[in-house]
């Protein structure tokens, strides 16, 4: 806001102030011009009076005039052209700009200046409440005044270039100086020459310009004399002739130029001429174009059209296309485009006049001593001859205005009576006619009375101008002129704000009444716009300033034609001064502010004033920057790059137009293409200054660096047929965090069992592909000739489309050899960038409006070394909005690829900067915000390595619950290395096989293996049920070692896979037990036969998926025989009944299934045969049916490490069982019944050593009830598909370990329960009563003994009665029958066992007698014995009978203990069947 350093009453008093003409001779004029300066510039800053000055008022009263200025001018005959005018107007604002460097122009977020005085006040976000306190103190501080020198600058300009009027007088010239040189011929002659000539050119009707106040008008006589070269005495005594002629008090000799032109350089004299100089040189300037403004001036037209510099010219590729916003540039303009080499030259032709000016000295001639002269001298002619004669003219119009008007006493007088009687209501201004045409007769009273009062204001006798005022606006208006009336209102106003001691209020109302009719009715807005300046600055005085804004806002909202253009520049100027108002309000209004600079700054820009447009859209930003209304920054920032384009401050305008770009826009997608072609162009500007430098950072589109994926490899193959790649890693797949743990524990276990079962301290997994979850702390490996996938994620903000054209990687890379020879170091190599990394171009990538797109780059290393991915380089275009392509709609052309630019775009780039993980583990790192390493981007490029792919032939999707499928795996070797130690790991070893040593006799390929069976089959001839026995190691298949089950070594013919080459094995495939989705994880591991320093070894990955339906479930039980040995002899057997049940849904199209075969898996146990009770052996299950098979099973007479395999048949084929695939997933299944076995043997021996004694026999008395017979049930399913039937084969296994409990094909009792339903599962559990959780141990904290169940008890001594069923006695003849029995004992335990048989009747209730009666065995009631591990004896008794019946003989009671243990065990026979003999007469 413009604040001077003078006071309001100062300024008032400056603006009106007495002129007085300066006509000089030639000579004269040379004599001046020795100093660079004219006389009017000579005299120019010593016009102001230092001393006060008296003169009395028409009453004599003395007046006191304090620090009275006048101006002393050149005659110039011709009135101001309001072109000429305008022109001197808009350089004056043009030269005039804030202090460069005071604040940037583009406004960055975070704190920011408000640049609202000469020392930027700081301020923060949040602004509102820090804004308040502090405008609080702009508004009362003198010291931090916002100061606008350009509008102080114009408003001087304006005043004093204002031409004048014949309804005023202060514009009038009241004197005129005279000025001859002393070296004249005849200086009295050129006086009076100078005089004939100002009588002319004021009384004659040849000159209507300039103006006089009265038309005896006072004449100065100035003699110059140049003392350096002229004759001081002739001087003197011209002078003393012009003082007989003209009087002491109207000439004066002025000497001057009191030393030579060469001034000594030690000598520093003042140049007080500068200031002036400066504002004033502007005007005789040659004419130039500012590049954003050109003014147009000629004698036919009075206007100028404002250029703007981004015009609607085709050439220069900007748009206008956008929606009209009430802020909107204005573009109707038809002006040409802006040339940057034009507006270079113009400005530097403006900097060479600057400095022409400021540079050139003036006063070279003149000493302190002349300048005191010349200050003398303009006291001088005010104190005796100026003021002398405006006292003579005021007393001359007082004494005829008196005598007119026939009045008793002076005018000054009267005013009391005038003042103090009735007012007589004023007309409105809307009441009144336009008489604004009204002229008076220049010596009407009423002119008289207007000449008066303006000599009173000039001279600051206010009190009395007032009064004249007064009274000549109630003539005014009685007479309707208007314009005179508006001009007395006007001063009035003026007047009474400047009368001392202020008697009365500042009448604004006058001042409202005059803008109204200056700009209303008479239709002059310069007029207008002077009223709105005064009053504003009187207002500002008095702290009014929402009604100082309110008033500079009324000018600004003109916009009539016949106003011109002009009132582009002025309501700039007013809306820019209306804004600082607002924030010097008691309650800052800082939005307000912010809008009137917007709205100062769109006039600023009309008006050709492109840098005062910047400036206010700057200072306005800071306002609305961050607050959330994004259209209007948007708007400002879009009209800031434009402005700064036009200023050709690119980088600026490359900032603001950037900010618009990468803010989220609230823009229509018309408008958000509109800022980007324009930010495409002023990019390509910026671009092409500097073309060899680096490439600029472009905003668009988004990178989200984080998502950044890196992928190492070639890209996945797709499916050929029945041929299905392995699936590996591809940036297709998202990432499992448990997925990759379960890799991770893969890959460690297979390189634990490569390195002979030893876990590498230093073991890092293999990573394929690297994302913001993977572990990026170490440096990733990539290979040579190998490609590098770089995944961007790329987001396009706005509502149009982008076309990122020939996109590729921007990397740096330093060659380095790896070999074990030169480890790591750097090889000087002079091959270029595209020898050592070979980067992929994408010549076309779209992304829509508002999309997220994932870009894949790639890499090819040739060369081992180091590999910085740095970012992305691109060009940065956008397309057509509407095109049609061959009467093809755009949509489908986007589709199709071809897309139609729009023919800007720039290159640029983008970096790839990712923020790694917040470190979190020391305290140090607690307390503070640290980040590691993130090293995706930074892959190392080791040498070659080879590179397996594998292939799945015939691969199944879906199997039955146990089904067996054959298929087959292709290994290929497509690296230049051969590799070898290949293995496969798996979570599921149950589920695939590779097979044995017998797999050379299966068929080599998938064609000539389609219809044979999966399993090794013989042809059996017989007929016979009986076993068929076989034996197998488990070491054959994977089982019983020391080496981790889950990893299989691929069985290669020669263990190492050339380059090139490929191989086919055979793999078989068991669905899993349970029903449902399964995910099978292959992890193949391979090494190079040549050890590397980087990379060890190289994993592949596969996930099979398989859907398993239901088949069959198989129950098993085995119960110890009766009998102890057979019929044929062969030791101790067992019977297993085996519970077959189709549980299949019709949905399988399964037809029916068919158990083709039952064999036998164990080390001490073999089926012997089978027992049907039907004679049709082909056993058919269909849908929910059942079928029991009841088995013989004996103990193997060697007992070897070996597994004994023994085979019943029910078909023509035997299946071979003990070798694979049948066996191979036997032993499959047996790793979870080991790690069973082998923890509770870990923790018997972790018990306390004074129980293990204890234990042990618990243990061995537990073993006799225990069994290790395995079943495998193989079947047949036949299926209907495609109208034909398909034979399907699988197995079961059921592993049985305990007598009488039964044992389940399903591992688990949920997803038995899960297959079986709810109901029938009840109706297993009533079936199956005793199938319940059996704990071995009590916990550790009891201290009672372990004691075995009863079933184990009754388990360890097996006992049999031998005896006729039916034995006939004749009573009569003999009345006891004596029959000899048999006990036959058997110790079923691993160790001696004392055993004591008790026979006496324990049971003597009368039930038993009744139910079995009565009989004595004879001989010993107790014998004791002792048996040897798994001795069989015999006890020979007799049983006494006194009567027939039938007997129970089972009641011998048995009782045993280890021999090496004092406690005995009851063995419980009651579960034995009863052994009944029927006694007969004869």
């Amino acid at each position: 806001m413009a604040q001077r350093v003078q006071s309001v009453q100062e300024f008032l008093q400056d603006s009106f102030v007495p002129l007085v003409a300066a006509l000089c001779s030639e000579e004269a004029e040379r004599v001046t011009r020795k100093n660079n300066l004219g006389f009017c510039e000579l005299v120019k800053p010593f016009c102001r009076l230092t001393s006060e000055v008296h003169m009395r008022d028409p009453n004599n009263q003395l007046h006191i005039i304090k620090n009275l200025k006048i101006a002393v001018n050149n005659i110039v005959t011709q009135s101001p052209q309001p072109g000429a005018i305008r022109k001197l107007l808009n350089d004056v604002v043009t030269i005039s700009q804030p202090a460069e460097g005071l604040v940037a122009n583009v406004i960055t977020a975070g704190d920011y200046d408000l640049n609202i005085s000469d020392r930027s006040v700081k301020a923060s976000v949040p602004w509102y409440s820090s804004w308040k306190d502090t405008l609080m103190g702009l508004n009362t501080s003198t010291f931090y005044s916002a100061t606008t020198p350009w509008f102080e600058a114009y408003r001087e300009s304006f005043l004093q270039s204002m031409p004048a009027s014949d309804h005023e007088f202060l514009n009038h010239y009241v004197a005129c100086m005279l000025v001859v040189s002393s070296s004249e011929p005849e200086p009295v002659e050129q006086f009076l020459k100078l005089s004939q000539e100002q009588h002319r050119i004021q009384h004659s009707n040849e000159y209507s310009y300039p103006k006089w106040f009265i038309p005896n008008t006072l004449k100065y006589y100035v003699l110059l004399h140049d003392v350096s070269v002229g004759e001081e005495q002739r001087a003197d005594s011209i002078y003393e002739e012009m003082k007989q002629r003209y009087g002491t008090q109207g000439c004066y000799l002025l000497k001057i130029n009191s030393r030579g032109s060469n001034r000594g350089a030690d000598e520093q004299i003042p140049d007080p001429w500068s200031q002036y100089l400066q504002k004033s040189s502007i005007q005789v300037q040659e004419s130039y174009e500012d590049g954003p403004c050109t003014v147009i001036s000629n004698k036919n037209t009075d206007h100028f059209i404002p250029l703007d510099g981004l015009g609607n010219d085709s050439k220069d590729g900007l748009s206008n296309n956008f929606k009209t916003h009430p802020l909107q540039l204005d573009h109707t303009s038809d002006s040409g485009c802006f040339d940057g080499t034009d507006y270079l030259k113009s400005n530097a032709s403006l900097h060479e006049s600057k400095k022409s000016n400021t540079g050139t000295p003036h006063g070279m001639c003149l000493t302190l001593t002349d300048h005191d002269r010349i200050r003398q001298f303009i006291q001088e002619f005010t104190f005796r001859g100026l003021l002398p004669h405006i006292e003579k003219t005021i007393r001359q119009l007082n004494d005829q205005l008196i005598s007119r008007k026939g009045l008793s006493r002076s005018l000054f007088s009267a005013t009391k009576k005038w003042f103090s009687g009735s007012k007589v209501p004023e007309k409105s201004i809307n009441e009144l006619k336009s008489t604004s045409g009204l002229l008076y007769p220049p010596e009407a009273p009423e002119l008289q009375i207007r000449k008066m009062a303006d000599l009173c204001f000039l001279v600051q006798h206010y009190e009395l101008a007032y009064s004249c005022y007064h009274t000549a606006k109630k003539d005014f208006l009685n007479d309707q002129a208007m314009l005179y009336a508006a001009g007395a209102l006007e001063m009035a106003a003026v007047s009474a704000f400047l009368q001392p001691g202020a008697p009365r209020p500042y009448p604004a109302h006058y001042m409202d009444t005059a803008i109204q009719t200056y700009r209303d009715i008479c239709k002059n807005m310069m007029l207008a716009e002077r009223c709105v300046l005064l009053s504003a600055e009187i207002l500002k005085s008095q702290c009014k300033y929402s009604e100082a804004a309110a008033l500079l806002i009324r000018l600004t909202t003109e916009q009539s034609a016949w106003m011109g253009m002009d009132s582009d520049l002025r309501s700039a100027l007013l809306l820019e001064q209306a804004a600082h108002c607002f924030i010097n309000m008691k309650s800052p209004m800082v939005r307000k502010f912010a809008f009137h600079m917007i709205l100062a700054g769109h006039r600023y820009s009309k008006a050709g004033q492109k840098k005062h447009a910047l400036r206010c859209y700057c200072q306005a930003m800071q306002v609305y920057k961050g607050k959330g209304w994004s259209l209007a920054e948007d708007h400002i920032n879009f009209t800031i790059g434009r402005q700064s384009f036009t200023l050709r401050q690119l980088e600026n305008a490359v900032s603001a137009f950037r900010h618009i770009l990468i803010n989220d826009s609230k823009q229509t997608a018309a408008q958000q293409g509109a800022f980007l072609r324009e930010y495409l162009y002023v990019y390509r500007n910026v671009s092409q200054l500097s073309p060899d430098g680096p490439l600029p950072q472009l905003p668009l589109p988004y990178i989200n660096s984080s998502a950044t994926r890196v992928f190492f490899g070639h890209d996945r193959r797709p499916a050929e047929g029945e041929k299905q790649a392995a699936t590996h890693i591809s940036l297709d797949q998202e990432y499992d965090s448990e997925f990759s743990q379960q890799w991770k524990e893969l890959e460690e276990q297979v390189v634990a069992s490569a390195n002979k079962s030893t876990v590498l301290s230093n073991f890092q997994p293999t990573q394929y592909c690297l994302n913001r979850y993977s572990d990026n702390s170490r440096f990733p490996l990539g290979v040579v000739e190998e490609p590098i996938t770089v995944e961007v994620a790329f987001r396009n903000p706005l509502k149009v489309p982008l076309l990122l054209t020939d996109l590729s990687l921007l990397w740096k890379f330093q060659p380095k050899d790896f070999s074990s020879n030169n480890n790591g170091e750097t090889k000087e190599l002079m091959t270029c960038g595209k020898d050592m990394i070979g980067a992929e171009v994408i010549s076309e990538f779209l992304i829509n409006s508002e999309e997220t797109k994932m870009a894949r780059l790639k890499l090819f290393p040739h060369q081992t070394g180091e590999l910085h991915i740095l970012g992305v380089v691109y060009n940065l275009g956008t397309i057509q909005g509407t095109t049609v392509l061959d009467g093809i709609d755009s949509s489908v052309g986007l589709q199709a690829g071809k897309y139609i630019p729009n023919g800007t775009s720039v290159r640029g780039r983008q970096d790839l900067e990712i923020q790694g993980p917040r470190l979190n583990n020391t305290k140090e790192e607690k307390t503070s915000i640290k980040y590691g390493p993130d090293r995706r981007l930074d892959p190392i490029i080791t040498e070659e390595m080879p590179l397996l792919e594998v292939f799945f032939i015939n691969f199944p999707t879906g199997l039955l619950c146990g089904e067996i499928r054959k298929t087959y795996v292709e290994f290929m070797n497509v690296s230049k290395c051969p590799l070898t130690g290949l293995k496969v790991v798996s979570k599921r070893p149950e589920c695939f096989t590779f097979g044995g040593s017998s797999t050379i006799l299966t068929p080599l390929s998938p064609s000539t293996s389609e219809h044979c069976s999966a399993y090794k089959t013989v042809v059996k001839h017989s007929t016979s049920v009986c076993s068929l026995m076989s034996s197998a190691s488990s070491v054959d298949f994977g089982a019983g070692t020391g080496n981790q089950t889950e990893v299989i070594d691929v069985p290669f013919p020669d263990s190492v896979l050339l380059p090139g080459a490929s191989v086919q094995l055979p793999m078989w495939i068991r669905g899993p037990d349970e029903e449902g989705v399964h995910e099978i994880h292959f992890l193949f591991y391979y090494e190079s036969i040549k050890k590397h320093s980087k990379m060890c070894h190289r994993v592949l990955r596969h996930t099979a998926v398989i859907c398993t339906s239901r088949s069959l479930t198989v129950r098993a039980t085995a119960y110890r025989s009766n009998a102890l040995e057979d019929e044929k002899g062969e030791g101790d057997n067992m019977l297993v009944f085996v519970d077959v049940e189709n549980i299949n849904t019709s949905e399988a199209g399964v037809k029916e299934f068919h158990i083709v075969q039952v064999s036998s898996n164990s080390k001490n146990w073999k089926l012997q045969e089978s027992i049907n009770l039907s004679e049709d052996k082909d056993i058919k299950l269909a849908n929910r049916e059942k079928g029991k098979l009841c088995l013989k099973a004996v103990r193997c007479k060697n007992v070897l490490d070996n597994y004994t395999f023994a085979d019943i048949i029910f078909g023509n084929e035997q299946i071979i069982s003990s070798t694979s695939p049948c066996a191979d997933f036997f032993f499959r299944s047996l790793p979870s019944e080991f790690k069973r076995t082998h923890t509770q043997h870990s923790l018997h021996t972790s018990q306390g050593t004074a129980k293990q004694s204890l234990d042990n026999a618990v243990r061995l008395i537990q073993n006799c009830s225990e069994v290790d017979l395995n079943i495998i049930v193989l079947w047949k399913a036949y299926v209907i598909e495609d109208n034909k039937q398909l034979i399907l084969e699988g197995q079961h296994h059921v592993m049985l370990h305990t007598v009488g409990k039964e044992a389940f094909s399903f591992p688990q009792k949920q997803g038995f329960k899960k297959i079986l339903g709810n109901s029938d599962w009840e109706d297993l559990e009533q079936e199956s009563p005793e199938m319940v959780l059996f704990n071995f141990f009590r916990p550790e904290s009891t201290s009672a003994p372990a004691r075995p169940s009863p079933d184990h008890l009754s388990n360890l001594i097996k006992t049999s009665l031998h005896y006729p069923e039916t034995f006939n006695h004749s009573f009569h003849q003999k009345s006891l029958c004596v029959v000899p029995v048999t006990l036959l004992l058997s110790n079923c335990s691993q160790a001696d066992v004392d055993v004591i048989i008790d026979l006496r009747h324990k049971t003597t209730s009368p039930e038993m007698l009744e139910n079995h009666g009565s009989f004595t065995w004879l001989g010993q009631t107790q014998y004791k014995l002792q048996l040897k591990s798994l001795e069989v004896s015999s006890l020979q008794l007799k049983a006494c009978f006194v009567h027939t019946g039938v007997y129970n003989l089972g009641t011998p009671r048995v009782f045993a203990k280890l021999s090496d243990q004092v406690t005995l065990f009851e063995t419980s026979q009651q579960n034995s069947m009863p052994a009944l003999i029927i006694i007969n007469s004869i």
